[in-house]
């Protein structure tokens, strides 16, 4: 059968016939091409091409580029699925895999998020001239292409996405940053508000950071050996952070030492902030996050907020949040996590509904793509919702002010009583740090975000204020403002916030229940996180406490979408350690990452809570 009699019958046939789903129907759908396209200096990029074998009709380019590896390498080696989901090979694109420079198989030096460099000569290179080198180059070497192309990416990947969207070429029509890093001092993965989360940066870079010198379709490392499942073990063992290297990575991590010289905003962080570039961006937009995203939360928040700000007249910028881990959207059916049930499969709503159309309307013409704005779930009630605006502008801020005896009050009238204190107190002793878990972890886990508080509620060093049963909903929609006048002993001390919906205390528990779990009185973390103290005034220019003189901490948590139910309470948790999520504050003022072990000193740290010295949590309230 010639080809054009062989384009002819496939036409006839059911387009799931065509391109279906698995493996088999990427091999029969598709051919997979490999290039090493040049970029304008000369570096050369390895880059995996899958083309549609039914040629009747013209495909756009749909593309991610990616430091994890575009294998399996070899012509005849294909991928199981190709897309963001296995829906996009049922429909038909010309998908494209590159491997950044650097990586893998492709030629050139790599840079941990390279900085973006907007006064570029002709020969200079950044991740924006690499993405529009690469579609240039398809666009005149691949054939059967519509002219117009996407691109999409989680997580590193997502950086390249929504670093491929400034100054993108004139093809490029539609993107999709998901979960994107934005910023690794203030709020991504390695550090919030200068707090190095200490798990998740030394697991992933003791072995994501070591050296390629030279192109390889292998991995010649193997991931590394804590020796133990106990994470606090293992990092308490460790003692200051200078011993990670001395101990157990001997040089071998550039990044590691690099992010250890570097220990507060300067410019060697500066320069890997990329929201001051997100400004004039053409292409459509469609940001994705999880509210529950240990990793990168901080960044599709911010990504949008930028783009939103910076690209004023843009008509199709969209935000996407959906009750997930990191990822989570990409996969399975995302209708609880841990014991938290969200009654509704939302990554399969989500691939279905919001991303495939995405792509098919501004890549292909198909269908009616009308989003709203801000396209969330609102945990709690389990329902999404469409706003014209994000934050909701139907909404108007409320403080939950700290009160005496564990009281946390939805109005700024502070009850204090005549003799009463005007502060609550712990002491905070960097050798028995708070735990960020109640069960042994090595890692990050992924549901410490949403997980019962309990644990910490019990002990002394966490201060615990919560309203009464709660006689109507409460929603919350935007970001979190904490305000605190603290003071501590020593001369630096970390702030960890949390708010917390605690459930009655008949709340039914899972049914099925193998696990035996008891739901009444869950403590479900809403949200929580963790500034530096030294960093109040300026993450530039720390500064020391004065011992015992109260101060002003504010910082922003990042949004949420919540209803605290009637008949629920609204908690809010104080407390100073985070271990080992986040490194230990030694609690005296210098640079940590070089602290010595005589550093690390005991202190007591008071909240205050009077008309003069309030401090609480400002939420907005969604009418």
């Amino acid at each position: 059968m010639n080809r054009t009699s062989l384009a002819a019958v496939l036409l006839l046939l059911p387009t799931s016939l065509v391109f279906g789903q698995g493996k088999e129907a990427v091999l029969a759908g598709y051919t997979k091409y490999e290039f090493k396209i040049p970029m304008r200096d000369g570096v050369k990029l390895f880059t995996s091409v899958y083309v549609p074998k039914e040629d009747s009709k013209q495909y756009p380019f749909l593309m991610m580029r990616t430091p994890y590896t575009v294998g399996p390498y070899g012509i005849d080696k294909y991928k199981d699925n190709l897309g963001p989901s296995p829906m996009f090979g049922k429909e038909g694109y010309i998908f494209v895999y590159q491997d950044v420079r650097g990586r893998w198989m492709s030629e050139g030096e790599f840079v941990n998020m390279r900085p973006h460099n907007p006064k570029k000569g002709p020969k200079d290179v950044d991740e924006s001239t690499d993405t529009y080198d690469t579609v240039e180059w398809l666009l005149k070497n691949v054939k059967n292409h519509n002219g117009k192309a996407g691109q999409w990416g989680i997580s590193y990947p997502g950086f390249y996405t929504a670093a491929g969207m400034i100054d993108a070429h004139p093809a490029m029509k539609a993107v999709s940053p998901q979960a994107p890093i934005n910023d690794w001092f203030v709020g991504d993965d390695f550090h919030h508000n200068g707090v190095l989360f200490l798990p998740h940066c030394f697991n992933f870079m003791a072995n994501f950071g070591k050296p390629r010198p030279e192109p390889t379709n292998k991995f010649p490392y193997l991931p590394f050996d804590h020796g133990t499942q106990d994470g606090y073990d293992f990092f308490l063992k460790m003692g200051s952070l200078y011993n990670a290297d001395k101990k157990y990575l001997k040089g071998d991590i550039a990044f590691w030492n690099e992010a250890m010289s570097h220990g507060s905003y300067d410019d060697f962080w500066k320069a890997r902030n990329l929201r001051p570039h997100l400004k004039a961006i053409k292409p459509a937009v469609l940001t994705v996050g999880g509210w529950f995203d240990a990793e990168n939360l901080f960044g599709a928040l911010e990504t949008y907020k930028s783009t939103e700000k910076q690209s004023p007249d843009h008509p199709a910028n969209t935000l996407v949040m959906g009750p997930w881990i990191h990822g989570g959207w990409s996969g399975g059916d995302g209708d609880h996590l841990g014991q938290v049930k969200f009654n509704a499969k939302t990554a399969v709503y989500y691939r279905e509904q919001i991303e495939l159309p995405f792509f098919e309307f501004h890549l292909k013409g198909k269908g009616a793509w009308k989003p709203p704005e801000a396209w969330v779930f609102e945990t709690g009630t389990n329902v999404w919702r469409k706003y014209d605006a994000w934050p909701p502008k139907q909404s108007e801020e409320k403080t939950l002010s700290f009160q005496g005896d564990g009281k946390l009050t939805r109005s700024r009238q502070l009850d204090l009583q005549p003799g009463g204190e005007a502060f609550d107190e712990f002491v905070s002793d960097p050798a028995k740090p708070v735990p960020y878990f109640d069960r042994n972890a090595i890692g990050m886990e992924k549901e410490y975000m949403i997980a019962d508080q309990r644990f910490a509620a019990r002990r002394t060093d966490v201060l615990v204020y919560q309203t009464e049963p709660l006689t109507e909903d409460y929603t919350i929609g935007g970001p979190i403002e904490v305000k605190l006048h603290v003071s501590t002993t020593g001369t630096d001390s970390d702030w960890v916030v949390k708010l917390i919906d605690v459930y009655p205390d008949d709340f039914p528990d899972p049914d099925p229940n193998p696990e035996k779990v008891k739901m009444g009185g869950y403590q479900q973390m809403v949200r929580g996180d963790i500034f530096r103290g030294k960093f109040r005034d300026s993450f530039e220019k720390p500064e020391a406490f004065q011992p015992g003189k109260p101060t002003v901490v504010k910082f922003t948590m990042p949004d949420s979408l919540h209803c605290f139910r009637t008949g629920h309470r609204i908690m809010v948790q104080v407390q100073s350690t985070w271990f080992p999520l986040a490194d230990r504050n030694p609690q005296t003022f210098c640079d940590i990452y070089t602290a010595k072990e005589s550093d690390f000193k005991k202190a007591t740290n008071r909240v205050y809570r009077t008309p003069d010295m309030p401090s609480g949590v400002t939420v907005r309230v969604v009418k």
